[in-house]
């Protein structure tokens, strides 16, 4: 994450978005020092600023260099929606990348993530998908789910799917969201952090993670 200075906060955030060739209003700063002068006389001011398209751009970046060390052929694409970053990887070979059970995507998921939040000191939303496999993924654990949660709307005895990382955790609870008589939470830590699915007499309760 760049940290610039300038006289005023307008100054450095046209700088910036002059240099990236984006709007003003794309960019996102954090004060880190701030010096009001007198009159506007000897005021000084330093930002840290980024935007979605720094993001987007370390993103790239990231993986095609990681990938060209490895010397594999993989295309990189970068978009974003709704405040998350999707990465869609394309390679010859994409089994290789998914691994056995996902678990090669799912680690460089954890390594992006973990490299685009250091990098800009923040919390970036990251996914990164390998020819549309989490997709499809994401479709079979909402079958699962709403199997389970049907099973224990009859039951009225709570289910522990089994463990599974954030991503995929965030999606049951908003698949499962509206579902009458059903709430989700999230118990365990780590690795072994799995949803409950539990039956409750309140219509709509609140979910959490």
């Amino acid at each position: 994450m760049p940290r610039l200075e300038g006289k005023t906060v307008e100054e450095i955030l046209n700088q910036y978005a002059k240099e990236k060739g984006i709007s003003t209003e794309d960019v996102h700063y954090t004060v880190v020092e701030e010096k009001r002068g007198i009159l506007g006389l000897g005021s000084h001011y330093v930002l840290d600023v980024t935007s979605d398209k720094e993001i987007e751009e370390f993103l790239h970046d990231y993986l095609d260099k990681y990938f060209k060390g490895l010397e594999m052929d993989v295309d990189v694409d970068v978009t974003k929606e709704d405040d998350i970053f999707h990465v869609d990887l394309n390679a010859d070979n994409n089994a290789i990348l998914i691994g056995r059970g996902g678990t090669t995507l799912q680690a460089i998921n954890t390594v992006v993530r973990g490299a685009a939040s250091s990098a800009f000191k923040k919390k970036v939303q990251v996914v990164v998908d390998i020819n549309g496999y989490k997709e499809e993924r994401y479709e079979r654990l909402e079958l699962t789910a709403l199997g389970v949660a049907k099973t224990v709307q009859r039951s009225k005895q709570s289910a522990l799917l089994d463990p599974m990382p954030a991503d995929e955790r965030k999606v049951i609870h908003q698949y499962l969201n509206n579902m009458e008589h059903i709430r989700t939470v999230s118990e365990g830590e780590g690795r072994d952090r799995a949803i409950r699915i539990i039956y409750t007499p309140e219509a709509h309760p609140a979910k959490e993670d």
